[in-house]
């Protein structure tokens, strides 16, 4: 079924909008001074008056017009349009290139840690002469 067949829920979709900013029902709530039930009630509603629409759509921090223009299909392209990872093991991966050889870094730490014993034994031993 097509967006274009699909009733325009706007109840729907600011719960979906609310949903995507990670926010929960009670913060909406407490943000426009209303109960959660109501925030509820309102988000089962198919309509809702413009007025509310629009300090809804103040705090979300959207149009009204992205409200009564939202679509997941359209959300999902263009997060699919816009992520490119260039690695085709995962979806998510981040590919990652060093600018240096880590290697180097092993060696470089190694090295480091023999400096400290030999630091630790000669500081020991200064301590065993002064007795």
């Amino acid at each position: 079924m097509s967006t274009l067949l699909k009733p325009n829920h706007i109840g729907r979709k600011i719960s979906r909008i609310r949903e995507l900013r990670d926010m929960k029902q009670e913060a909406l709530a407490q943000a426009l001074g209303i109960s959660q039930q109501t925030v509820s009630t309102i988000e089962n509603s198919e309509t809702i008056d413009d007025e509310k629409l629009i300090e809804i759509a103040k705090v979300l921090g959207v149009t009204v017009e992205a409200i009564k223009n939202f679509s997941e299909e359209a959300v999902l392209n263009i997060i699919n349009n816009t992520f490119n990872s260039h690695d085709n093991s995962t979806i998510n991966a981040i590919n990652v290139q060093p600018t240096f050889n880590p290697l180097d870094k092993i060696v470089e730490l190694y090295e480091r840690l023999v400096q400290a014993e030999k630091d630790k034994v000669e500081y020991l031993e200064k301590i065993v002469k002064g007795k």
